[in-house]
């Protein structure tokens, strides 16, 4: 049985606006990691400000960290908390093969989405980071509520409840953040390539003003994804990516 992890703590809340919205109202008072859970979301907002639909019955929370160290690794953590994520979902699954990782901050179940998470920054400093998360637990929301329909939206027909998923999605990410610290990137980086959705293959990167098709070679140690398309390489920190 998997229990809490020590020294976390976290709240519950039925209907909220936003968990990471909540989270920053937190940040003020908040001097341990958190976890932030809403049974669903009114106002949820995914990357690079879209609609981040919630359903009840799927998992939305947000985990607000105390930020320590370099600002620079800050956006590491999302490889982290993907990881994270994938262990909880084969934890319940107990079917490894079926999850992979897309660049930059999604979770494939039998090549759809499952699972996504945004990062911001919060608090003065700023002092914390917000880690949210969205997985598909119960069902998959219709195709005009999501971000991206780069990937087709899957979910695990409710195999678990959210409250449930959350002590094992806390606890895989305890284990997770420690190796981070511990290791640095390299074995995070390590792990996220064993299990990333089209690797060695050609993938396009959708940014603001143009496209970018190449092979998928790898992320490098900034955590950017690196095309080589013909004779030139390109390292990518920002975009769409589209298979």
């Amino acid at each position: 049985m998997i229990n809490w992890p020590a020294g976390i703590d976290r709240v519950a809340f039925d209907t909220i606006d936003s968990t990471n919205k909540e989270a920053a109202r937190r940040t003020s008072e908040t001097t341990a990691p958190l976890w932030i859970l809403a049974g669903e979301q009114t106002a949820g907002v995914g990357r690079r400000g879209r609609a981040w639909s919630s359903t009840p019955g799927n998992f939305a929370a947000t985990l607000l960290m105390p930020i320590t160290g370099d600002l620079s690794s800050i956006a590491l953590h999302s490889f982290v908390a993907s990881l994270a994520l994938r262990d909880a979902l084969v934890h319940v699954t107990d079917q490894p093969e079926r999850f992979a990782m897309k660049w930059p901050n999604d979770v494939l179940m039998d090549g759809g989405k499952v699972a996504g998470i945004l990062l911001e920054t919060c608090g003065t400093g700023p002092s914390h980071l917000c880690i949210g998360i969205g997985v598909n637990l119960a069902m998959a929301p219709e195709v005009e509520k999501i971000e991206s329909v780069s990937t087709p939206p899957k979910h695990l027909n409710g195999q678990i409840s959210p409250a449930d998923f959350l002590t094992l999605l806390a606890h895989f990410f305890e284990i997770r953040v420690a190796q981070y610290t511990r290791e640095g990137f390299a074995a995070t980086r390590s792990d996220w390539l064993q299990n990333a959705a089209k690797l060695g293959e050609v993938i396009t990167a959708r940014l603001p003003t143009h496209e970018i098709t190449g092979t998928f070679v790898t992320v490098d140690e900034g955590g950017g994804v690196v095309l080589q398309a013909g004779a030139d390489q390109h390292v990518i920190h920002a975009a769409d990516i589209f298979f």
